[in-house]
């Protein structure tokens, strides 16, 4: 056979070869994930100026508190992403996930490894082997030194694509996760703003109470006075009394109640409840209209449905 044959027919090898290793390494164990295609209806007959739903921002990544316009709303609502510990469980979740998917794409390149070691012999007082030409028996004064260095490679090829769907799923997982952790997130910050709330309403009943209390305090004083010089019945005191204790009681609730929500807000930023006060005060001015169609709006800043997006896309793979 000629020179330019043995070329050609070397060159068809390669060429067969290089088109063989691509098909091996297109083919993928499973289907590939696509997502699902949900029918959307031509138009709603409930409502006008509707649209497809379309992902936006998560919500805990906004400050939607401000709509209150309360300082120190505000300023509890910070300290969430840096003391509460629901959410330093979520991020850690997050950061692992995260770590997972580099170390399965490190599976699709070469392990290279090495090892090393040494020893040291002989010395003053060692002896040598027997036997040496010239020094048998002798003591040795130097110490030998012996070193060993070993290599090794390894590379799996990915051709039925285990590797490849395992990063699939990791990446898909990992998306999860922070979607995870922007629904944890949204969750404390909403608890948060609700229990804010519903102390500062604690407050306001704490103080109306405690001017109901002085009230009933005064009429029961009148009503006494008006018992002594025979004006009213017993009954009226008796009933005078009666409203004092019940407002008293009610009084102790609503402080009961201020203390429990107190102890939660604590919990919520992080810090123990014996080293967290907030004193009274009044809620913001602002009240927030809430606007019509908020439902659709939501549900395009849920993170939770991200989340479970993904977690389709982790169950394909």
């Amino acid at each position: 056979m000629n020179a330019p044959a043995t070329s050609r027919a070397r060159t068809a090898r390669r060429a067969l070869s290089a088109a063989l290793l691509a098909l091996a390494t297109g083919c993928a164990v499973g289907p590939n994930y696509h997502r699902p295609a949900a029918p959307a209806a031509e138009r709603f007959k409930e409502a006008e100026g509707w649209k497809p739903a379309e992902p936006r921002e998560a919500a805990s990544g906004s400050p939607w508190w401000s709509v209150y316009d309360d300082a120190t709303l505000a300023g509890l609502e910070q300290q969430i992403d840096v003391s509460n510990q629901t959410l330093k469980a979520a991020e850690a979740a997050w950061r692992q996930a995260v770590a997972l998917v580099s170390q399965t794409r490190a599976g699709l390149l070469p392990t290279v490894g090495a090892t090393a070691s040494a020893t040291r012999s002989g010395g003053p007082g060692g002896r040598t082997a027997a036997g040496v030409p010239g020094i048998g028996g002798t003591t040795v004064e130097h110490p030998v030194n012996q070193f060993e260095l070993a290599g090794n490679a390894s590379w799996e090829f990915d051709i039925w694509g285990k590797i490849r769907r395992q990063l699939e799923g990791s990446i898909a997982s990992a998306q999860a996760s922070e979607a995870d952790l922007a629904a944890a997130r949204l969750s404390v910050q909403a608890t948060l703003a609700s229990d804010y709330i519903e102390l500062r309403i604690a407050d306001e009943q704490h103080h109306l109470l405690e001017e109901t209390v002085d009230a009933f305090k005064r009429s029961l004083q009148i009503t006494e006075n008006q018992y002594h010089v025979g004006v009213v019945a017993k009954a009226d005191v008796i009933t005078a009394q009666t409203q004092l204790g019940g407002a008293q009681s009610q009084l102790i609730a609503v402080g009961v109640t201020r203390a429990t929500l107190e102890h939660a807000i604590a919990v919520l930023i992080g810090k123990a409840p014996a080293q967290f006060s907030l004193p009274p005060a009044t809620l913001g001015a602002a009240v927030p209209v809430v606007p019509a169609g908020v439902p659709s709006a939501l549900l395009e800043r849920r993170p939770d449905v991200a989340a479970a997006e993904r977690q389709m896309a982790v169950a394909n793979a």
